[in-house]
């Protein structure tokens, strides 16, 4: 019973950290929707140093990966390169909560497996 609700709890951590990160992915994406003035480059491409740096100045489009979550910044060239607007730590404990998650469901199951309901052991 414990490790069926260890299970649940990191499966909540897990999506709650995704969300996290989602919303960090839809700041983005407004921010590279908004045009006017200093809309190039993409704000959300936009490096340490940009004003001297070839790649993003290059850059033309962008997508979204959700798995892993991520912004792509995708240059004239062909190339691309991930933006830092989901924070590093997101991705790596989504992992992590997710197959803690699923050890956890396995070894519940392993060892109590589910029996027929409303049937009472010897004594009971």
């Amino acid at each position: 019973m414990v490790l069926r609700k260890l299970a649940i709890v990191a499966g909540l951590a897990a999506f709650a950290l995704y969300l996290w990160g989602l919303l960090h992915i839809v700041g983005a994406l407004l921010e590279a929707k908004d045009g006017g003035t200093d809309s190039s480059p993409l704000r959300p491409c936009r490096t340490t140093g940009w004003q001297y740096d070839k790649k993003v100045q290059s850059v033309t489009d962008y997508s979204v990966d959700f798995v892993p979550l991520r912004f792509v910044c995708e240059t004239s060239d062909g190339g691309s390169y991930v933006a830092n607007t989901v924070p590093g730590y997101v991705n790596p404990a989504v992992f992590g909560l997710v197959l803690a998650a699923l050890g956890c469901w396995v070894a519940a199951l392993l060892v109590a497996p589910p029996g027929p309901r409303g049937v009472r052991g010897p004594g009971g």
